[in-house]
């Protein structure tokens, strides 16, 4: 039985499947990730992103972040894909029980799945840094320079930035949704940030499958791995 059909007939035998992705799961809607030879992480900045997106940098320097951030993290027109459809297919078929995601786009949503947890916030909302007012998605981009509140204060995305820790209810609710699954579909994902990679380990389901293009740390305790694109191996699926 070849790689898809065995994937396939797990999906079919699966009553609570998890996913858990990352950035791969939007490169085919056109969002560049972190770390490929064209992700954001391998362009010349006079500052590297990962500063740039730090709690410390967006205090220090928001006209910088300001900038990088309307150039570089707004998702304008992205489209989901097959790989965010597929998902949200699954749910309303009540066989996916949750998307616990890296990403912090909102293409999930956008895609029809409700039960999606996210790790790294979301850029759909803003807030007041100083008084926590709430803002729309497009308020920072609608503006020029520093964005700021009517009380002064600095209005961010609501994403968690380096140096800041998770959600605890975001943390604790994906730990539960995986812990329960009987599968979990790792895809688009190096798992190399922590502490988001680190939840795939409690995982004690049945079967465990990586699809990612380039190999991760978890592919040797995989039950299936598939080297693809995510939209591409779950176009094939029905």
């Amino acid at each position: 039985m070849d790689k898809i059909h065995l994937l396939q007939k797990w999906i079919d035998e699966s009553g609570n499947i998890v996913f858990f992705g990352g950035a791969g799961v939007s490169t085919e809607s056109g969002i560049p990730d972190f770390r490929s030879v064209d992700g954001l992480y391998n362009q010349k900045y006079d500052y590297p992103p990962e500063t740039i997106i730090s709690h410390s940098f967006f205090e220090c320097n928001p006209d910088v972040f300001y900038r990088f951030y309307r150039d570089k993290l707004v998702v304008g027109e992205a489209e989901p894909n097959a790989a965010h459809r597929y998902l949200a297919k699954l749910e309303q078929q009540g066989k996916l029980k949750a998307v616990v995601t890296q990403n912090i786009d909102g293409l999930h949503q956008k895609a029809g799945s409700k039960a999606v947890y996210e790790l790294h916030g979301t850029l759909l909302r803003n807030y007041c840094a100083r008084c926590g007012k709430e803002y729309p998605a497009d308020e920072i981009v609608r503006t020029a320079g520093v964005t700021r509140c009517s009380c002064g204060g600095l209005i961010r995305p609501d994403i968690v930035l380096y140096e800041e820790g998770l959600d605890e209810r975001v943390l604790t609710e994906s730990v539960n949704a995986i812990m329960n699954a009987d599968m979990l579909i790792v895809g688009g994902t190096s798992l190399v940030v922590y502490p988001a990679a680190g939840l795939v380990r409690y995982f004690r389901g049945k079967h465990l499958v990586v699809i990612n293009m380039s190999p991760t740390g978890l592919d040797n305790e995989a039950d299936l791995v598939i080297a693809d694109k995510i939209g591409k191996v779950f176009s094939q699926l029905k």
